[in-house]
């Protein structure tokens, strides 16, 4: 019995580190065999102490974005390489957080993962907790070899990968591409405004982005309201419903509280309907 006990207390404590280990071995283990091309034998690990040694500037953000590991894999094929950079983050949305932050309008889309984009030379995606960027230096763009592989890669990431769920349950009418987003810390400015869902609306020659704090539950929405107001230094009550914050720097802002979930209407003019698609927001949650 004493042996039965000691394996089991040895288990629990292995467990989170086996789902906090590093990855690289995984990962490679997923890149699929391409004719004429060779996966390279060392795969390079960055962790958040060292990230900025092979992306400098960047990696504030990738930080800010609860990024855990970098594994870096190449395919070769004489003098023209493929580099894969698998950056693992802490969950789901803070990977889908991160594509988002670097995707742009400008480039394809590919069904691959939850989403990708890129062009002949390079490409990016997320699947699960993974940000995946990919690029060649070929000058005969292998672009359709890069998609070959990231499409085996996502799949063995996540059969089944997509947007966050709150996100899905934004409006799709007047939704201007690419701008779904979420957001770790300092929405709007503000250090407390966390984990946030957002999406850019266009309509009648203006736009507006539409938010969402889905909280740990009603007493954490409760604390971050509090801690707007006492920003705001406003007075009025604090109870579930209709709000109207009036932040000084970014305008009146109407918010629906409902149990864990804020919805709020950041605009550059004020909307009539705000309440509706407030209400229409909360509503389509699951």
């Amino acid at each position: 019995m004493k042996t039965t006990a000691l394996h089991i207390a040895l288990l629990a404590c292995l467990l989170p580190l086996a789902s906090a280990a590093q990855t690289p071995a995984q990962l490679k283990s997923w890149l699929p065999t391409v004719e004429g091309w060779t996966i390279s034998e060392n795969a390079e690990v960055f962790n958040p102490e060292n990230l900025f040694n092979r992306i400098n500037g960047a990696a504030p953000l990738y930080i800010e974005n609860n990024f855990r590991e970098m594994t870096s894999l190449e395919y070769t094929r004489g003098d023209t390489y493929i580099t894969i950079q698998a950056y693992r983050h802490a969950t789901p949305e803070d990977a889908f957080g991160m594509y988002a932050a670097e995707r742009s309008p400008d480039l394809t889309a590919y069904p691959i993962g939850g989403e990708a984009q890129g062009d002949d030379a390079s490409l990016s995606f997320f699947a699960a907790s993974i940000y995946v960027k990919m690029w060649s230096n070929g000058e005969d763009n292998p672009g359709e070899t890069i998609r070959e592989i990231a499409t085996a890669l996502a799949r063995a990431i996540d059969p089944s990968p997509g947007y966050p769920a709150p996100l899905r349950a934004f409006p799709a009418a007047g939704k201007a591409p690419c701008s779904e987003a979420y957001t770790t810390a300092n929405f709007l400015g503000h250090e407390f405004l966390k984990n946030v869902y957002s999406a850019t609306y266009r309509r009648d020659g203006g736009q507006y982005q539409l938010f969402l704090v889905d909280a740990p539950d009603a007493a954490a929405a409760r604390a971050i309201l509090e801690k707007y107001f006492a920003f705001t230094k406003q007075q009025d009550p604090l109870a579930e419903g209709e709000l109207l914050v009036k932040d000084r720097y970014n305008g009146e802002i109407p918010l629906l509280w409902r149990g864990s979930r804020v919805a709020g209407v950041f605009a550059d003019a004020p909307l009539p309907d705000a309440r509706d698609i407030l209400k229409g927001l909360l509503d389509a949650l699951p």
